[in-house]
C-alpha cells in the first residue's frame, strides 16, 4: 500500500492523519505469523500504537476490535498517512531521535533495504517472537527484511503481484474486447504492447477519457518486471544505467506523449476523484489496489470494473511491520505484529481489500484461492493474484530505492504530464534532485 505509492503505494494512501509529533502513520496490507494467539493475555492495562500509510486492511478487517476482544488489557491506537514519502521521512527523524515513535511502524518494501541496514539497530529482532519462523513467508520477502547478521526486523504484511484493473463499459464503446481472457491477450508479453493497446482506446474513446490513469503508475508497473531497477546486487545506487529504469522510463514518456495516460499523480486529489468519474479505463493493479478503487469508484463502478493478467509477471509493493526499540511495549508490540501477520489474519484482510498475503499458508487459505469480486465483475481474484505471485522474481533493493522511486515518478514523469516537460530536461532534473537527497 504504497504506495510512496501504496503505494505504495503500493505506497500510499486512506486518511491522512498526523501524530502530535508529527509522524505520519497509515495502514496498507497484513502480516505473517503461523501462532493464533501470540499476545499475552493478562497484566497491567496498555494501549499500542501502530504507525502505517494507504490502506493495510486490519481496521477493515475487524482484526483491531477482534484482538482487543481477546486480549482486554490492550488497547490498539492507529495513526494512518496518506503520503509515504513523508511517513518514511518523519518515521527516519523519529527513529534517529528514538523519540515520537508508534509501537508498531509499517516500512513499505523500497525502504526495507535502509530499514535492514543503516537503520537495523533501531529495531527488535522479531525472530525470537515465539512462534515467528522466517519460514512461514515467501522466501524472498523474509530475505528483504533480515539484516546482514541475521536479524528478522520485519514481518512482511502482503506482497504486490501485478494485474491489469480496466473498465469493461469504457473498453466496450472504444470498441476494444471486454472478455477478460481477450483483454489480457492485447498486451500479453510486453509493456510496450499496453503503450499499443492504449492508442487504439484513444483514437476512438468516450468523450473526456483516457486509457490509463497515470504514466507514473506504469513506470512502476514496467519497472517492477525488470532484473534490475534502482540498484545492484551489491546495494549500489545504479538508477542512472539501469536497462530496467531506462525500458520502463521510456515506456512512460511514450505513454505521456501519445496522450493516453490522464496525467494523474496516484493516491492523491484529483486521481481520487477521477475513479467516481470514470476518466480512465484501465490501472495497473498490484492486488492491493482493489480496494483503493472499489473505495473511490464507489457503488456507481461496481460490476463496470474487471481484472486481466498482466503484460509480465511482477511485483509492486508490500510492506512489513517492525517494532522499534524505542517503543514503550515492545514484546507486546511484537506479539500484536506477529499475530497481524499470521495467514489466517492475512487471508482475512485479503478478502476484505485485496491484499495478497506474503505468507506461504496465507496463499494457501481457501479463503485465498477461491476468492472472488463481486465489485470485479466476479473476478477470480485469488487465482489471479496468487498465480502472479508464483511467478515473481524479485530484484536487489538498495537503500535509496524509495527516494528515488519517488523522486522519478513524482518528478520527472510527472514533470512531463503536467507541464510538457522535455524528457531530458525532466531527467536531468531528476539526477539533481536524487544527488541532493541521497548524495550519489
Amino acid at each position: 500500500m504504497r504506495p510512496t505509492s501504496r503505494p505504495r503505494r503500493a505506497g500510499v494512501l486512506l486518511t491522512a492523519a498526523l501524530a502530535s509529533s508529527a509522524l505520519l502513520l497509515t495502514a496498507c496490507g497484513s502480516g505473517a505469523k503461523s501462532g493464533s494467539d501470540a499476545s499475552p493475555g493478562g497484566g497491567e492495562k496498555i494501549t499500542l500504537t501502530v504507525g502505517d500509510f494507504g490502506t493495510f486492511g486490519y481496521k477493515e478487517a475487524g482484526l483491531y476490535d477482534e484482538y482487543m476482544a481477546a486480549h482486554p488489557n490492550i488497547t490498539i491506537k492507529y495513526e494512518t498517512a496518506q503520503d509515504g514519502q513523508k511517513y518514511w521521512d518523519a518515521l527516519t527523524t523519529h527513529l534517529a531521535s528514538n523519540s515520537g515513535l508508534a509501537d508498531i511502524q509499517a516500512v513499505e518494501v523500497g525502504y526495507i533495504a535502509q530499514a535492514t541496514g543503516t537503520l537495523a539497530d533501531k529495531f527488535t529482532d522479531l525472530s525470537k517472537v515465539d512462534g515467528v519462523n522466517s519460514g512461514n513467508w515467501l522466501p524472498w520477502k523474509s530475505k528483504q527484511a533480515t539484516t546482514a547478521k541475521g536479524a528478522l526486523i520485519g514481518l512482511g504484511t502482503d506482497i504486490g503481484p501485478m494485474a491489469i484493473c480496466y473498465r469493461t463499459d469504457l473498453f466496450q464503446q472504444a470498441g476494444l474486447p471486454t472478455d477478460r481472457a481477450e483483454v489480457a491477450k492485447l498486451w500479453q508479453g510486453d509493456w510496450s504492447r499496453f503503450v499499443e493497446a492504449g492508442k487504439a482506446y484513444q483514437a476512438k474513446a468516450p468523450a473526456g477519457t483516457f486509457f490509463t490513469d497515470s504514466a507514473s503508475g506504469l513506470f512502476n508497473a514496467a519497472l517492477s518486471a525488470e532484473a534490475q531497477q534502482y540498484s545492484d546486487a551489491s546495494g549500489k545506487l545504479v538508477y542512472k544505467d539501469s536497462p530496467g529504469v531506462k525500458k520502463a522510463w521510456d515506456l512512460a514518456v511514450s505513454a505521456s506523449q501519445a496522450k493516453i495516460s490522464a496525467g494523474l499523480r496516484q493516491f492523491q486529489d484529483p486521481w481520487n476523484a477521477a475513479f467516481a468519474n470514470a476518466k480512465f479505463a484501465t490501472v495497473v493493479c498490484p492486488s492491493w489496489m482493489t480496494g483503493i478503487i472499489g473505495k473511490y469508484s464507489g457503488d456507481s463502478g461496481k460490476g463496470k470494473w474487471d481484472i486481466a493478467a498482466p503484460p509480465v509477471a511482477s511485483n509492486w509493493g508490500g510492506a512489513f511491520l517492525t517494532v522499534p526499540k524505542a517503543g514503550k511495549h515492545q514484546k507486546e508490540a511484537a506479539a500484536l505484529a506477529a499475530w497481524l501477520t499470521a495467514p489466517e489474519q492475512q487471508a482475512k484482510v485479503f478478502t476484505k481489500v485485496g491484499n495478497l498475503p506474503s505468507t506461504v499458508g496465507g496463499l494457501q487459505q481457501p479463503a485465498v484461492q477461491a476468492a472472488k469480486q463481486d465489485y470485479f465483475n466476479g473476478a477470480p481474484t485469488g487465482q489471479i493474484f496468487a498465480a502472479s505471485a508464483q511467478a515473481i522474481q524479485p530484484s536487489p533493493i538498495g537503500e535509496q530505492d524509495g527516494n528515488v522511486k519517488t523522486i522519478i515518478t513524482d518528478n520527472g514523469v510527472l514533470d512531463i504530464e503536467e507541464h510538457g516537460t522535455d524528457p531530458a530536461k525532466a531527467w536531468a532534473n531528476v539526477v539533481k534532485l536524487v544527488d541532493d537527497k541521497t548524495g550519489h
